[in-house]
């Protein structure tokens, strides 16, 4: 019971990790093409 709790819990801390890693490119690349307007 308590496996698959710590392998569903790996997996949702895994997919945050993800979310957060492509909030940050897609942000950067935001960025980039923001200054490169100027």
């Amino acid at each position: 019971m308590s496996g698959v709790a710590g392998a569903g819990y790996g997996g949702g801390f895994a997919l945050l990790v993800v979310l957060f890693i492509l909030l940050i490119i897609i942000g950067a690349s935001w960025m980039g093409t923001g200054y490169g307007a100027y």
